[in-house]
């Protein structure tokens, strides 16, 4: 519990730090959990919230939020380097350290077995502990009897995080009414499959940008001596490459399961390679999701049927005396977009050199960790019905700026004004 709270402590970025390269690169080497990006274990938010303007309170909620922590999706992600390390093994070329590896592994594979991509306990916990913190910060939404409407995706690891959520809210209001989905029927903002902007993201120039990047950065060199003590063999019959992303892989993704509190792989790596590693990983993100000029710089575009859902969705609650809540629930390669189309924090930006990315802040460990969301609270003030609706945006529960006219308080912005921007840059977009 100690260890898990300094690093959710050293996590918690301010919304508008500029992290640069070398002091990202400390922190990994003082807290190597924080290379895994999309593999992170969720941070728990300062809990500091700007307070909202004289007679505004919080009347409706929407949201996106991605499943919480789980198992590595395909088995083959498990038996792969297994599979490696067992027949360096037979041939008598693996060392004492590959060989407590391999024990690591078949470890993790019992544990994971025909759970592959499913939530693990602390995936449901985290959805538990942000349920509580969004009753409690807001409750003036979830009061009395008002409808929480939640849909999920299909998949089983994002419908039982919608269901923690729920059982959390109803166990705080049992008078909440709910309505929970999860159906084909609403995948097209829910879970949107766009061919032309997936092709451009599955391009030659993508693929290139980061081959070329691995070849230049990552020597797997150091990490097969560790491993094996016979370099001809590493040579004929290991895909170095491959093998060193499996293994970061399976190194990130412990912290997820309970087999966490027993065993840990970050001692094969030095914090160089595990710091060498995750900026591949986070140029990978940059490049497929968000608006990089190798895929198109325009794959933030494949969430504007959840931004118009988010839109409309909020304009008919609004219309209601209470209007509740609307959490859905989905995926890191909704959110990763849905985060640089709004431009959450400044996230939205196109550069070609990819060695530039941690320069100007991007990084997806700050984006998409387990049970990332995106929240849109909205603020009206009772005594003055004609005032302006407000909204503020929450990325992980932290306060994120977005491209806007300021008010008075920061992080609140008119809802007026979130409209018009946002709509406008949707229909700018021609498919």
């Amino acid at each position: 519990m100690k260890k898990q709270l300094i690093l959710l402590c050293a996590l918690a970025f301010s919304a508008s730090l500029h992290v640069t390269a070398q002091s990202f690169k400390k922190q990994v080497s003082a807290h190597p959990e924080l290379s895994a990006n999309n593999y992170l274990a969720y941070p728990t938010p300062s809990g500091k919230l700007t307070p909202a303007p004289s007679g505004y309170l919080p009347v409706y909620l929407s949201h996106y939020g991605r499943h919480g922590s789980r198992y590595l999706i395909h088995a083959q992600q498990y038996l792969r380097p297994i599979e490696t390390l067992e027949r360096a093994d037979s041939a008598g070329v693996l060392t004492n350290e590959g060989k407590d590896v391999l024990k690591k592994l078949h470890l993790m594979y019992a544990e994971s077995y025909k759970r592959w991509g499913e939530l693990t306990p602390l995936g449901a916990q985290q959805h538990q502990q942000i349920a509580r913190r969004m009753y409690r910060r807001f409750p003036s939404v979830f009061r009395d009897s008002v409808w929480v409407d939640t849909k999920s995706t299909d998949v089983i690891r994002c419908i039982l995080s919608m269901e923690n959520e729920l059982q959390e809210l109803i166990r705080h209001n049992p008078r909440l009414r709910i309505r929970h989905d999860a159906s084909a029927h609403d995948m097209y903002f829910m879970n949107q499959s766009d061919k032309k902007l997936s092709h451009q993201r599955d391009s030659s120039a993508v693929k290139n940008t980061i081959d070329e990047w691995g070849k230049r950065n990552i020597d797997t060199k150091p990490l097969m001596a560790r491993l094996f003590n016979d370099k001809e063999y590493v040579a004929k019959k290991v895909d170095a490459g491959q093998l060193a992303f499996d293994l970061f892989s399976l190194a990130s993704i412990v912290q997820n399961s309970e087999i966490r509190h027993s065993i840990s792989l970050y001692n094969l790596f030095t914090s160089d390679e595990l710091y060498r590693l995750w900026e591949r990983s986070n140029a990978w993100w940059y490049l497929r999701y968000a608006s990089a000029p190798q895929s198109g710089g325009k794959q933030p575009f494949s969430q504007r049927n959840l931004l118009r859902k988010i839109i409309t969705d909020a304009d008919s609650c609004l219309a209601l005396p209470h209007p509740g809540a609307t959490l859905r629930f989905g995926h890191d390669t909704m959110v990763m977009p849905l985060t640089c189309l709004l431009n959450l924090n400044n996230n939205d930006i196109s550069v070609s050199d990819i060695d530039s990315l941690n320069l100007k802040g991007w990084s997806s460990t700050r984006i998409v960790p387990m049970a990332a969301n995106i929240q849109f609270v909205f603020y009206k003030n009772p005594k003055k019905p004609n005032a302006d609706v407000l909204v503020k945006v929450l990325l992980n529960e932290e306060e994120a700026t977005l491209p806007l006219p300021k008010t008075s308080t920061p992080y609140y912005y008119r809802w007026s004004d979130f409209k018009k921007y946002y709509l406008a840059k949707l229909n700018s977009y021609h498919e």
